[in-house]
């Protein structure tokens, strides 16, 4: 029997890219994804924003800079992403 707890999956993580809104917080950024879909009954395209606490340990993300954050084990009631990359300044 394998220990499946530590094996991490490739493929079943979700990912998101999306804008650092605060970086105030010891080793936790706040980041802002907005996706556009249609509205249900007028179909018109409306933009929808979401916020991600992301754990970020080495602190390089900061306010403003574009981001990808992959979902991870949970750290705290709030906080189940994990900065994954810096992708612009």
């Amino acid at each position: 029997m394998s220990d499946s707890g530590n094996e991490k999956k490739p493929g079943l993580q979700k990912t998101r890219v999306g804008v650092v809104t605060s970086d105030g917080m010891d080793k936790t950024i706040v980041v802002e994804v907005m996706r556009r879909v249609p509205h249900p009954r007028f179909k018109k395209i409306v933009k929808k924003t979401s916020k991600f606490f992301a754990h970020d340990e080495k602190g390089e993300a900061k306010v403003g800079d574009r981001v990808l954050i992959e979902e991870g084990r949970p750290r705290s009631k709030r906080k189940c992403w994990e900065l994954k990359e810096v992708l612009s300044h």
